[in-house]
């Protein structure tokens, strides 16, 4: 579950870690008294869970209060777009913020190394860049200290680690304060990322969280009531955020054929599948296991919901879950939706010869194997 920016700052203010000054405004009149607390020398930010806010038009900087106001009105209620997020998402507040003297930026995050098995500090001095970025065209300026399990981090690594990063010696022993603070946030707040960037070396010689991005283990989310307003929210897609409200384990992804299969390595195989016959998966949706007829149809509407889907593969495989269940879900949708993609299942297992017998007549396509399902739901899409 992904944290709003004043979130993840408030949060983070908690353990220690210096951010600018700064409110939450959700209408021009506030965000114009706010900027006046600050001498009308500020930055107004929107509260979108997406990434560009700033190219998108999102982040603006002003010397004066009723510019700021009026920025402000504008964009709460728009719907901002961006690269990341062409579906754009609407914005409901934003972040009136001080503005800061930015000597430098660096780039701080904490995130868990699966193939160490260990949590992972990522320090650079090349801050306000997509970290991704700079992995690819400048990979030495990334270090990277991996935290023990079992001991923590000693003093002594975290300056190595900072002065491996080339951090000036001026703001070193405030960085050594601030690594140490994200890991203790990521530990007791059950995050999964920690994030900040950039990380602003002030002309006074201060360093602050200029940004900041928190997101939370979707399984703790029960130990941190204090976010669940944000949780249906949290998702920067908006099929994402309606996934999200309907209890579905669905992830956006980029291509135009949709896939539904009961079990994750089912769904990951059907993706490879399609892949394989010369198609892109446009999600990941896993049904879950014993689900019924409503759910399999409330899955149905959540993919055709993509407007860019040319076709639909559901790949079942039966036992907790029925595939005579599955085939009316399916049955369910057509019968209220306007499905104006070809639709091929594979169903197999409990309940596979009901359902293809309640399939029979259908404009949907029958298959016996997952790669002949693949096959042909490429074929139609593409045709």
């Amino acid at each position: 579950m992904k944290l709003h920016e004043y979130q993840s700052k408030e949060l983070l203010e908690k353990f220690g870690v210096a951010v600018p000054r700064g409110k939450v405004a959700t209408d021009g009149a506030t965000a114009k008294e706010i900027a006046k607390e600050f001498g009308g020398r500020c930055v107004v930010k929107a509260q979108v869970l997406m990434g560009g806010r700033g190219k998108a038009g999102g982040v603006k900087l002003f010397e004066n209060a009723d510019k700021a106001g009026q920025f402000a009105g504008e964009l709460i209620g728009k719907r901002l777009v961006s690269i990341q997020n062409p579906q754009g998402m609407i914005v409901e507040k934003v972040l009136v913020g001080e503005l800061i003297d930015i000597a430098e930026e660096y780039y701080l995050s904490v995130l868990l190394d699966r193939a160490e098995q260990k949590l992972v500090v990522m320090l650079s001095k090349e801050g306000g860049m997509e970290i991704e970025e700079v992995a690819r065209t400048k990979p030495e300026a990334i270090v990277r200290l991996h935290v023990d399990p079992a001991w923590g981090l000693a003093d002594f690594e975290v300056r190595q680690a900072v002065e491996a990063a080339k951090i000036p010696a001026p703001a070193q022993r405030q960085m050594v304060a601030m690594i140490k603070a994200l890991v203790k946030v990521y530990l007791e707040s059950d995050a999964d990322l920690v994030e900040i960037n950039p990380v602003a070396w002030t002309s006074s010689g201060k360093l602050l969280a200029a940004d900041a991005k928190v997101s939370i283990d979707d399984n703790a989310v029960f130990r941190h009531r204090e976010y669940e307003a944000t949780k249906d929210d949290s998702a920067e897609d908006p099929l994402e955020a309606e996934a999200a409200r309907r209890g579905i384990a669905y992830v956006k992804l980029d291509g135009d054929i949709g896939i539904i299969g009961n079990g994750a390595g089912l769904v990951m195989c059907s993706m490879d599948e399609v892949k394989a016959a010369g198609g892109s998966p446009a999600n990941f949706l896993d049904v879950g296991g014993g689900a019924q007829a409503e759910r399999v149809k409330s899955c149905v509407e959540l993919v055709l919901m993509d407007k860019g889907i040319k076709g639909l593969l559901i790949n079942i495989f039966g036992g907790i879950t029925r595939g005579d269940e599955v085939a009316k879900g399916i049955l369910e949708a057509f019968s209220t939706l306007e499905v104006g993609v070809p639709l091929v299942a594979r169903v197999e297992g409990t309940g596979a010869a009901e359902a293809l017998k309640m399939l029979e007549g259908t404009q949907i396509v029958g298959a016996a194997t997952m790669q002949e399902a693949a096959k042909k739901i490429v074929a139609l899409a593409y045709a």
